[in-house]
């Protein structure tokens, strides 16, 4: 399948998202910041908008699958300003992140 970098520093989140990305068939590369991801090789970026720049993501040119909580709404309104590829609530995208990341790279 694809090769998935994530970007969290909630160690829970990020074993979550591995957890779900690896059972689908991906490969994930687990990171803490978007200095210290392996971007080279990356189909897709799943990432916590509370560690990650969203307009650091978007200079990426890599399709970039942003989350925040439900409860920020300037994190998802800086996010969707730099235009990252989809922005979801924490709670969307671990409820459906086998299929938001099908639907992204589909």
């Amino acid at each position: 399948m694809a090769r998935v970098v994530s970007i969290a520093t909630d160690l829970m989140l990020a074993s979550r998202v591995d957890a779900g990305l690896t059972a689908a068939g991906h490969h994930v590369v687990l990171a803490q910041s978007v200095a210290g991801a392996p971007l080279d090789e990356a189909e897709l970026i799943v990432a916590d908008l509370d560690v990650a720049d969203p307009g650091e993501l978007a200079a990426t040119g890599v399709p970039v699958l942003g989350y925040y909580s439900h409860v920020d709404a300037a994190t998802k309104a800086r996010a969707e300003a730099a235009g990252l590829t989809q922005v979801v609530p924490r709670s969307r995208m671990s409820r459906e992140l086998p299929t938001l990341v099908d639907a992204l790279l589909a």
